[in-house]
Parts: structure tokens; sequence; C-alpha cells
């Protein structure tokens, strides 16, 4: 990285108020995601495709959680 170039920056949502939240990056190829609480950790990657399906199901409901479902 050149004297010039600022480091990425980690995304998190702003309705992550509690501390448990994740983090999202984007690179040119993959989002990167990640535990904030541990973010020298592993994270996970996903292609852009992957990731905006992931994004649709959670908006259109998917990802809701139903108690009789646990």
């Amino acid at each position: 990285m050149g004297e010039d170039e600022m480091p990425p920056l980690w995304r998190k949502s702003s309705f992550s108020q509690s501390g448990d939240c994740v983090e999202w990056i984007y690179s040119e190829a993959l989002v990167h995601v990640r535990n904030s609480k541990d973010p020298s950790g592993h994270a996970l990657e996903f292609t852009h495709s992957e990731w905006q399906a992931f994004i649709s199901g959670v908006k259109s409901g998917e990802a809701d959680l139903n108690v009789e479902d646990i």
C-alpha cells in the first residue's frame, strides 16, 4: 500500500448496538465477513453475487427467526 492510500474500512450495520456484530468489506472479487469482536480472526469470503443473493433474502424476510424453527 502506498503512502497516499488509505487502508480499506470494514463496515458494520447501523442497527448493531449490542456489540454482537459482523463486519464486511468489499474487495474487487469478494465480500469478506468477520466477527467484529475478533477482527484478527478468520473472515468468511463470498462472491459479489453470493452476497447479493444473501442480502436479497434478508430483505425479503427469508432470514427472519421463527421460534418454532429453533
